[in-house]
């Protein structure tokens, strides 16, 4: 069991490893048999549902070299210890202006079991 300050360690080595554009370390923490949902997935492998680390690692690396400019910021990190999940809220600059999403991963005893991409609106400055 993955206490609270070791979620939020994973996530943050998640998002470094976003910025590096390093695939390795953004799926180093999958397990083997992971599973992962992104309605994103389907543009590039067909399928809105990838199953094991090596088909997720492909993924990355083909949207990666679909993307110019990348870059991750942290908004929050909600950690429940109970039952090993966790959601990372984050913005996400893509070739773009930032948009809000979310991921949500569930831990087991190898590593990240499942995650899950939510994509929301663009992030909009705050009225002054």
């Amino acid at each position: 069991m993955l206490t609270r300050d070791q979620m939020i360690e994973h996530g943050e080595a998640w998002i470094a490893a976003w910025n590096r554009r390093d695939v390795e370390g953004v799926v180093a923490g999958f397990a083997a048999d992971a599973v992962f949902r992104s309605p994103l997935a389907s543009t590039v492998t067909g399928s809105g549902e990838l199953r094991g680390r090596d088909t997720i690692r492909a993924y990355w690396r083909s949207a990666l070299d679909r993307v110019g400019h990348l870059h991750f910021r942290a908004l929050a990190m909600i950690c429940d210890e109970t039952s090993q999940t966790m959601v990372v809220h984050y913005e996400a600059e893509l070739d773009g202006p930032p948009r809000r999403a979310c991921e949500i991963f569930r831990f087991g005893p190898h590593g990240k079991m499942s995650g899950e991409a939510l994509y929301g609106h663009g992030a909009q400055a705050p009225a002054v």
